[in-house]
Parts: C-alpha cells; structure tokens; sequence
C-alpha cells in the first residue's frame, strides 16, 4: 500500500516540477537580506536579545514549556500580563494570543462566523483566512483586490451577520486596504470588519501599532489580527478585539482549546519586544526611504515593472515568468537574497521577484541590487 501511495505522491511532485513550480527548503547565510519579513531588524537585534535574557531571570519559576493547552495546565500570569499589555497597545479592550498568525486566522475565522452567516473576504488575502473560512459553516464571497465598488455589490448576496477579511497591509503586493473607505461600508451594512495586521505592525502608527490604530479606526474594526514573526522578530499572534470576543474563542476557537501554549521564552520575547517598539521610529522612517529609492530606481529599468509605490515589500515583475527563477538565483550568486514568488502561491500571470526592505540595508546595498536586476535582464 505505501508503495502505491509513494507513487502518486511522486507522480505530484513531478506535475509540480514540470511546471518549474517544485519547491524546496533550503539555507543561506551571509547574503544580504531582501527577503525576510525582518522589517525592522528585531529578530537579530542584540538590544533585543540582551532585554530578553535580563527578562527571563524574573520568571525562572514559570516552566519552559506552557506543560499543556490554557485551559489545563498552560495559563500562567505571564500569558494574562502580555495579554493585557498587547490589548492596550492596540487600543481595544482584550486580546488572546495564539501560536502564529496561521493559527490565530484559522481559530477565529472557522469558529466566530455561525451557519447562515455571510464572509466577504478580498481576493488576495492570507492562505491563513481562507482556511479558516472553509472550516467554517458560514457561507464565503471574494471581492475583487481592494475594490470597495465590487463588495457593495457583492454585499447584495448577504445573510445573517456580515463580515469583512481585508489585511492592512498585503503580504504579496505590499499595497494598503481602503481601510477608511471600508469602515464607513461596514458601519453602514452593520458589518464586522476584521483586519489582519501582519505586515503593518511594527511599520505603521506612531508607536507601530498597526494601521487601525494609525487611521484611529480602532472603535471601527471588530477585530485585529496582530502577527509577530516579522517586524517583531518572534512568534506567534493575537487576536484583539472586545472581552467578550476573547471570551467567545476561549470557549470555541478549537485551534486555541486544543494547543499547547506558547512556550515561556516566546511570551518573554513579545514583552521585550513591545518594549522597544515606540522607540524605532528612526527606523520605520528610514526603511521607508530606502523603499522609496528603490521603487523609483527599478521603474527607471526598461521591460521592468516596481510596485507599489510607498511599500516596504515591492514587486519586480518581468515580461515572461520563466525569467524570474533564474534572475533570482543569478541574484543570489551574487550575495543578494531575492526569491521568485510563483504559481501558486500567487495566481498564474502574476509571478514576481518579492523585494523586501529593511533598516538594516544600506543605500549601497540598494545601489548594487538596482545594478544587478538591470544586468540580470
């Protein structure tokens, strides 16, 4: 039996490399980083790493491991203390957090949406969201990318309690949601609008609470999702919203019921880490100029197209998809850390080399990438 099944997995795997789409897992060191979600340069901060390390001398009494799921043996006061810290931070009354920002979409979108009920959700939103809609007995529409007309529309086809899914900030096109367009339609269809904050917090709000907390939309946003394996440099996630939504997912949210918690040293890192946030203004500030310089350097490229404009994660697309594989391993010969993004982690026709900025680069470092994507086309 394993035999056979070993061969149509196989048999998969070989349609995947036919289509230049096989992936695989691999390391790299020394290249310079255009790559990583690292925004902000916490994950290999040593001011970071040295708060950590006094931090954790005041909680040696808490295990290493949370032992079990929350609600058994893993609650500790560390988990309500960062719990509250993370709900004022941004601004709303509770937060829960849950082990990554995969699990926090699929906790809370396959258990707060109740058969009857309608998600509208854009097109180009987290995997994470997705899956978590299809847990759920709600039915689901996509609206076009950031198209407020087509949800208007699609809003026609609502029943029972209604939802929005947008991201702040999209992880693959790098542009910002209508998020203040978008409030003023869910205020007036009585709709929840949800907003996943991956890639904002950190960047964006005067002390890098997110861009509901920056467009002051808190009171408009049911609920935020706040993931913290990129500009925080750690793990795992929150949900932020009311108590009673925190309340509802202790109760519901399998993918919080039935996991252990996060260990003691990730809860520790989090603390430190928001310690640190209001203070990198300096450099949220100047990751977005050296993004800014590199989008208008790119789009001065023939057969060449950079967007968005004012993003930190850019998008290089190139006249034909089967140039962007080589391109980006010719990059990396180079010691510059670029990957192609292909089908179908993004739709067919849309294959790109995804740049990402940080404040770590240098403008050379900007200079000598801009130098070799001209060459390398």
């Amino acid at each position: 039996m394993s035999s056979i099944l070993n061969k149509k997995l196989q048999q998969k795997l070989e349609e995947r490399a036919a289509q230049g789409n096989l992936r695989h897992l691999k390391t790299t060191s020394g290249l310079v980083d255009f790559c990583s979600n690292d925004y902000l340069g916490l994950a290999r901060s040593n001011k970071l790493r040295a708060l950590i390390q006094q931090e954790e001398v005041n909680y040696t009494q808490l295990p290493l491991g949370a032992t079990g799921s929350r609600l058994l043996s893993g609650n500790h006061r560390l988990f309500e203390e960062l719990e509250t810290q993370i709900a004022a931070y941004h601004k709303a009354e509770a937060a829960l957090l849950f082990n990554s920002g995969y699990t926090a979409n699929l906790g809370l979108l396959s258990a707060l949406p109740q058969r009857g009920d309608t998600v509208f959700y854009d097109e180009a939103s987290h995997a994470s969201m997705k899956d978590g809609l299809r847990l759920s007995f709600a039915k689901s529409y996509a609206f076009r990318h950031n198209d407020v007309a087509d949800l208007k529309q699609k809003l026609k086809l609502a029943t029972g309690q209604v939802y929005v899914l947008v991201e702040s900030v999209y992880s693959m096109d790098g542009d910002k949601a209508p998020l203040l367009e978008l409030a003023d339609v869910c205020e007036a269809h009585q709709a929840a609008l949800i907003v996943d904050e991956a890639h904002a917090v950190g960047l964006y709000g005067e002390s890098g609470e997110g861009m509901t907390v920056a467009l002051g939309l808190e009171n408009k946003v049911f609920a935020q999702v706040i993931t913290y394996g990129k500009a925080m440099g750690s793990h795992g996630a929150a949900v932020v919203g009311s108590k009673i939504l925190r309340d509802f997912l202790i109760n519901y949210s399998r993918a919080f019921i039935y996991t252990t918690g996060l260990p003691t040293h990730a809860l520790v890192s989090l603390k430190c880490a928001y310690r640190l946030l209001p203070d990198l203004s300096r450099e949220r500030k100047y990751v977005q100029q050296l993004a800014n310089k590199l989008y208008q350097e790119l789009n001065k490229l023939s057969d060449i197209c950079c967007t968005p404009a004012d993003s930190v994660i850019l998008s290089v697309f190139l006249p034909e998809a089967a140039q962007l594989k080589p391109l980006a391993e010719t990059l990396q010969k180079q010691g510059l850390d670029v990957r192609a993004v292909l089908s179908p982690t993004v739709p067919k026709g849309k294959e790109r080399l995804r740049l990402i900025v940080h404040a770590y680069n240098t403008e050379n470092e900007i200079e000598s990438l801009v130098k070799a994507i001209a060459k390398g086309t």
